[in-house]
C-alpha cells in the first residue's frame, strides 16, 4: 500500500501513479540488495554522478553505449587516470544500466584504455612475515595475523570487530587515587 506521499496524479486523468525514486537512490537500494560493500556503494553512485555530470544532466536512459564509450575513453585520454580506476568507472556503469536500468549493452567495442603499468608484485617470505609480525603487539598484531592468515583486505578485518578494535593505546594517567 503506498501512502498519499508516495502517490502522485498522472497528468490528464484521475489515476495515481506510485512515485519513483529518484535514480541515485535506485542504484543505492539495488546495491544493498546485492551486498555490495558501502565503499562501492559510493564509489559507484560517484561515477555514476559524474557520467550525467559530462553529459550535461542527461537522464542515462536516454543514453547507450556511444556515451558510455566517449566517457570511458575521456577518462583515460584526458583525465588521465588509472587503468583500475577507469575499470571501476566502467564497472559502474554496466551496473547502472544491466542491474537498475535493465537494460542489456552489448560488448561496448572502441574504448580507449588507461595504460597498466608494468609492476612486478611484492611478496614477503614467510620469514618477512614472520619478523614484522615478531614487532607487533596486541591488537596491530591480531590485525596483521587475520589479514596475512585469511587474506582479508584492512577495511573488512577491521569490520570484523565490529568497530572495536582500539586503533590507539589507552592512555594511562599518572593520577594516583
Amino acid at each position: 500500500m503506498y501512502s498519499s506521499a508516495d502517490l502522485r496524479r498522472k497528468r490528464g486523468s484521475g489515476v495515481k501513479i506510485p512515485h519513483m525514486p529518484k535514480l541515485l537512490d535506485q542504484v543505492r537500494e539495488v546495491l544493498r540488495m546485492k551486498h555490495y560493500s558501502l565503499r562501492t556503494e559510493q564509489a559507484y553512485v560517484g561515477w555514476i554522478k559524474r557520467y550525467i555530470s559530462f553529459h550535461n544532466t542527461r537522464h542515462p536512459k536516454d543514453m547507450s553505449e556511444a556515451e558510455i564509450r566517449t566517457f570511458v575513453s575521456d577518462l583515460a585520454s584526458r583525465k588521465k587516470v588509472s587503468a583500475s580506476t577507469q575499470t571501476v568507472a566502467l564497472s559502474a556503469l554496466l551496473f547502472l544500466y544491466r542491474e537498475v536500468l535493465k537494460r542489456d549493452l552489448p560488448f561496448i567495442e572502441g574504448i580507449e584504455r588507461a595504460k597498466r603499468p608494468e609492476r612486478l608484485p611484492v611478496v614477503f617470505t614467510q620469514a618477512e612475515v614472520r619478523e614484522v609480525l615478531t614487532r607487533l603487539d596486541g591488537v596491530t598484531h591480531l590485525i596483521a595475523a587475520l589479514l596475512y592468515g585469511s587474506g582479508l583486505r584492512l577495511m573488512d578485518a577491521l569490520r570484523l570487530g565490529g568497530g572495536h578494535f582500539p586503533l590507539t593505546k589507552p592512555k594511562h594517567s599518572s593520577a594516583s587515587t
